[in-house]
């Protein structure tokens, strides 16, 4: 990295919306720079298996996805910085990124790509057993539990939606919830309860996922009327209690909606103008690696153009 250049583009985040955005920036011909805090390929590089992306009918290594993208952005000339954004400066023309490591990055253009983290339980044996039985995407994992019991953690569309998912693979799916009632919308509500394969648990909380080492064997639970405490056998545990976008570090004129994620027009351009956003940062209804993939090509052909304009 150049700290006297200013670059065309900087792409932060390393998922497979920034990955993308660095391939079309790159062949474009633009000055990329992609800063990543993490592992490139965001929560794809932690997925067992992407059996669901186009290409690969017998699906393929989130990590191996996630190197072949790295990869074919640093073809086409894409540096990559490993370190954390800390803050931004983006009204000006040449926009200001300055890292934890206390690096200072100028650029004409800027693509956020910072994703969204599932909201954890934090309840003991989540973190030991993610991966292992312990999952936030049924639709990546799901076919792995075939004729297996299931738990799904939460009470609105996603839990819903990804619960009706599951009885596709699962023996039996018990939905836990901590209210009486579901958030979900009417007709995902009339879908579960009418689904044979389909259970709940109402006013009850997971305080701890158990397992024998290798894999899931069942939640502990807590009834939150009588304090009642419980255990549930299940072969998976799958989390959906909302998401956290990575905006934290964005200034104020970056407009957000209520629930922190970017707001964009249809040309994914934010409200501070030559800021784009990709990927799970940003307001949609389906996160999946696919639609990410389709926002990078979007974001980093209209930062094309933008950077284009500037020039004259």
């Amino acid at each position: 990295m150049d700290k006297d250049k200013i670059y065309d583009v900087v792409i932060i985040g390393g998922g497979p919306a920034g990955l993308t955005a660095g391939v079309y920036a790159g062949r474009a011909r633009m000055a990329t720079l992609l800063v990543e805090k993490g592992i490139s390929g965001g929560q794809m590089a932690l997925t067992e298996m992407v059996e669901n992306y186009p290409g690969f009918p017998r699906g393929i290594a989130g990590a191996e996805l996630a190197n072949r993208m790295e990869e074919q952005a640093t073809h086409f000339g894409v540096e990559i910085l490993n370190d954390e954004v800390e803050g931004l400066e983006v009204q000006e023309p040449v926009k200001v990124v300055r890292t934890a490591g206390g690096g200072e990055v100028r650029t004409r253009c800027l693509i956020l790509a910072t994703g969204a983290d599932h909201r954890r339980l934090g309840v003991p044996g989540e973190e030991e057993y993610s991966g292992r039985g312990v999952s936030y995407c049924a639709t990546c994992d799901g076919a792995f539990f075939r004729d297996q019991d299931l738990i799904v953690v939460g009470g609105g569309d996603s839990a819903v939606e990804e619960g009706l998912f599951l009885t596709r693979f699962a023996r039996s799916v018990t939905i836990v919830h901590r209210r009486d009632e579901l958030r979900a919308q009417a007709i995902l509500q009339e879908r579960a309860k009418r689904e044979p394969k389909v259970r709940f648990v109402w006013n009850t909380v997971v305080e701890a996922i158990h397992g024998d080492g290798q894999k899931v064997t069942g939640v502990a639970t807590r009834d939150v009327r009588t304090g009642q405490r419980g255990e549930l056998p299940a072969a998976g545990v799958f989390i959906y209690v909302g998401m956290n976008p990575g905006t934290a570090f964005l200034p104020a004129g970056v407009a957000l909606d209520g629930e922190k994620y970017v707001v964009v027009d249809g040309n994914l351009q934010t409200s501070v103008p030559g800021v784009f956003a990709a990927g799970d940062c940003r307001q949609k209804q389906v996160r999946q690696v696919a639609n990410a993939v389709g926002d990078g090509t979007v974001a980093a052909m209209m930062a094309e153009k933008y950077v284009a304009a500037l020039e004259g």
